[in-house]
């Protein structure tokens, strides 16, 4: 027997609960994974309200992981009992204990730890589809980061800073504007007392930015809008504030032949061979000090409720890692 936190209703934080479950051998493609620590996500609030809701319930929530293969079954010749792994967007990461296909597993190296690689995946991974494919980032560009000191906006910040950017990193309140300076924002907004669009183009020059990466939602849409230079990309990435409104695509011609897009990472790592591709490229900047992982909030897995508590009440800066 083994404990996970599940759903049995969609609902507020207290609908997270301690159960017991059992698990069955591995079956074929798949290892049974002793998890050693989970991370912990804005998309996993989103499974617990309904906004992307379960196929059935109750349901294990929870999209990326770290821990160590205790069981392997037919087939699966690339892993063996004792290898340390991590994985991203697979749900059911609230658990001491999973099955998992090993085709959605990554062997960690020696030198990043389970905790790192718990907070980096799902995040890590994010940031690398948004600064290499969404729009490719390159030296001279400016970019706007909406919640730069947040677990994607620190791996944004940092790896953007290595490719040449520069970083405008918008944020609420004066702790979090210094913390995003002090990881390499070149500039901050505060969005609690200044105009958002205003600021980009003043710190530009009146030109904008070439994208901005937007993980708040429908607060934010019409002034990231208005950041942008003319054809200029708009990374909808996230829902923070709750999904965007209907808007009429007319109105990108007038502020400048722009683009909007709503990237999701599951799309990014769909094949083995973009999974592994980005893993890789991640796992090698984070294995060189260029991006640093922050876990700056550690909960029991059993709390995963006040998790949610404090990342829904933007309490929590960088990465939150449960450990079962």
């Amino acid at each position: 027997m083994t404990h996970a936190i599940r759903i049995h209703t969609p609902g507020g934080p207290e609908a997270l609960q301690w159960d017991q479950i059992t698990l069955p051998e591995p079956a074929k493609g798949q290892v049974r994974l002793k998890q050693t620590a989970v991370g912990l996500n804005y998309i996993d609030v989103y499974m617990r309200t309904g906004l992307y809701p379960q196929p059935s319930y109750p349901a294990v929530l929870g999209m990326e992981a770290a821990g160590v293969v205790e069981a392997v079954g037919e087939g699966v010749s690339d892993l063996a009992v004792g290898d340390r792994v991590a994985y991203p967007m697979n749900v059911g990461a609230y658990a001491e204990a999973r099955l998992i296909d090993a085709a959605k597993l990554i062997k960690l190296p020696d030198d990043i730890e389970d905790t790192t690689a718990a907070a980096m995946m799902l995040k890590g991974l994010t940031a690398h589809y948004l600064l290499f494919r969404t729009y490719p980032v390159k030296a001279g560009d400016t970019i706007l980061v909406y919640a730069a000191v947040g677990g994607v906006g620190l791996i944004l910040t940092q790896w953007a800073k290595h490719l040449g950017a520069t970083v405008i990193g918008c944020v609420g309140g004066d702790a979090k504007a210094k913390m995003a300076l002090d990881n390499g924002c070149d500039h901050v907004i505060d969005y609690n007392r200044e105009d958002i669009a205003q600021r980009v183009r003043d710190i530009t020059n009146g030109e904008g930015v070439a994208v901005a990466y937007d993980s708040i939602g429908k607060e934010t849409f019409m002034a990231s809008l208005d950041s942008l230079r003319p054809f200029g990309v708009l990374a909808s990435y996230g829902n923070a504030t709750g999904p965007v409104d209907p808007f009429s695509p007319g109105i990108l011609a007038p502020k400048g032949s722009l683009y909007v897009t709503r990237p999701t990472l599951a799309t990014h790592i769909a094949t083995r061979e973009l999974f592994v591709e980005g893993a890789e490229r991640l796992l090698d900047v984070v294995s060189k000090g260029i991006v640093k992982i922050q876990v700056n909030q550690t909960y029991a897995l059993k709390d995963t409720a006040q998790a949610h508590r404090d990342l829904e009440a933007r309490k929590t800066t960088g990465s939150t890692v449960l450990l079962p």
